[in-house]
């Protein structure tokens, strides 16, 4: 039976209706791919703390639990593991969007995401981002 990890993530979308994808640095597993911001929720955590943490720790911005709104999930199996992803969606924030961890990042129109090479887990939710982005 396939070890479950739990990641949430979160589509960060700008006044111009932008998302904000991330670049897996090297050294980390699929690096050079780009993907949703968010991270693995920690034992005792809830997914929307981990976002809260993660999006501090990654992007040095303050997000409220208020702010982050459900979209869709993903469920994806790896060689190793299964990957389970709620993915929420977020339009506000406070300060300023800065790769802290050296990691590349691009705000993207919704309608080229397509363009960015993502890890399997993440392609699905493109569909669900175009659908609410239009």
């Amino acid at each position: 039976m396939a070890r479950i990890v739990l990641v949430a993530a979160v589509a960060l979308v700008d006044a111009d209706g932008r998302v904000l994808l991330a670049r897996r640095p090297e050294g980390k597993s699929m690096a050079g791919l780009w993907e949703f911001p968010g991270g693995k929720v920690e034992p005792g955590e809830r997914p929307e703390e981990t976002l809260i943490r993660e999006l501090h720790e990654e992007l040095g911005i303050e997000v409220k639990e208020a702010c982050l709104a459900p979209l869709t999930f993903a469920s994806h199996g790896y060689e190793n593991f299964h990957l389970l992803m709620p993915l929420w969606i977020c339009r506000r924030w406070t300060g300023t969007v800065v790769g802290r961890e050296g990691q590349e990042l691009s705000w993207v129109r919704p309608q080229r995401l397509r363009e960015f090479p993502m890890p399997p887990a993440d392609e699905p939710i493109i569909p669900h981002l175009l659908d609410l982005l239009r």
